[in-house]
């Protein structure tokens, strides 16, 4: 393109679903909003019994309530904007500054949850494989703490290199990004320059972010199925219990490992496709807590109690009333 004909952008466009038919904008809205909805919910309960019940205060679910914390924060840096757009019918206008910072956030949230499943599973690797060792390893907890404040500033490294080598790119013409927020891959590939030298370093961040602690999970995983004991009742618990969040860690992992490799490889395919795999992520925090929460006995117990706390007076009056 001739320089003369070029135009720096001063805003970008989000296009949500691209494919999607105006007479649908209304149902897609109220589903995402939906999904808004029940992760602030689910995730602000968790955080909710934690800080309510001291019996919760144990190391998993220190680690828990982090990343009840990142999700609720990847939500509302994610959905709030697609939902206005679908919601009001709106051009999803975003300053180019703007747009930056909430890929900054995207990303870096993205880090955190990756470091703190991690972390999840560090901790039941410990408890599992290293009883004895557990205690002065993790138990205290200074340590969760430390670990925990720990994970969120080591998260910021990699988000900030790749918006701090994005940023200063040329970006004319096309100021319409085919995505639902504004990330890596959808920002830079409207860059007038070769995006090689910035893509491809970020393509090895974000492997290190993201191969380096599901690894280490794969790792964990295996180890405990073989410390569970022999017998059928051990296998079927371990079984029961790590399916479920064996799929959580490949709705994270799995989406976000494809789209890097496919932008990264060439592999071309459709808008659509990509969109729909990239909005899996915003079903994951809304799973989390249905995984890793519901389903231990100690948060149901909790759940119970602040449940039975709250009805019990209304039954006493009813029942007083009635007398």
């Amino acid at each position: 393109m001739p320089e003369g004909n070029q135009s720096t952008v001063k805003e970008f466009i989000l296009t949500g679903f691209p494919g999607l038919h105006p007479k649908y904008s209304s149902l897609a809205s109220a589903v995402l909003f939906f999904v808004y909805l029940l992760t602030m919910t689910a995730n602000g309960t968790t955080i909710f019994l934690f800080g309510t019940n001291r019996s919760l205060h144990k190391p998993i679910y220190y680690i828990i309530v982090n990343l009840s914390v990142c999700d609720i924060l990847f939500s509302t840096t994610a959905l709030p904007k697609i939902i206005s757009k679908y919601w009001f019918q709106s051009g999803t206008i975003f300053f180019f500054a703007a747009c930056f910072v909430q890929m900054c956030f995207v990303h870096y949230l993205c880090s955190v949850n990756s470091f703190i499943l991690f972390l999840m599973d560090l901790d039941r690797y410990l408890a599992i494989c290293h009883p004895l060792r557990y205690p002065n390893l993790l138990k205290k907890k200074t340590t969760i703490f430390i670990l925990s404040i720990t994970v969120w500033i080591t998260a910021k490294a990699c988000p900030l290199m790749i918006v701090i080598r994005a940023y200063p790119l040329h970006y004319c013409a096309s100021n319409i990004i085919n995505h639902c927020y504004c990330d890596h891959i959808g920002i830079t590939v409207l860059a007038c320059t070769d995006r090689t030298p910035y893509s491809f370093p970020a393509f090895v961040l974000a492997m290190v972010v993201l191969l380096g602690p599901l690894a280490f999970i794969s790792f964990s995983y295996f180890s405990n199925i073989i410390a569970i004991e022999t017998n059928s009742q051990g296998h079927l618990k371990c079984l029961s219990t790590c399916t479920p969040q064996l799929i959580i860690i490949a709705l994270y992992y799995l989406p976000r490992c494809f789209v890097y490799l496919a932008s990264n490889v060439g592999i071309k395919f459709n808008s659509d496709v990509r969109i729909v795999v990239i909005m899996l992520y915003s079903l994951v925090p809304l799973i989390n807590p249905l995984i890793y929460c519901l389903r231990a006995k100690d948060m149901r117990e909790s759940l119970w109690k602040q449940f039975h706390k709250r009805t019990a007076p209304q039954k006493a009056h009813i029942s007083a009333v009635s007398n």
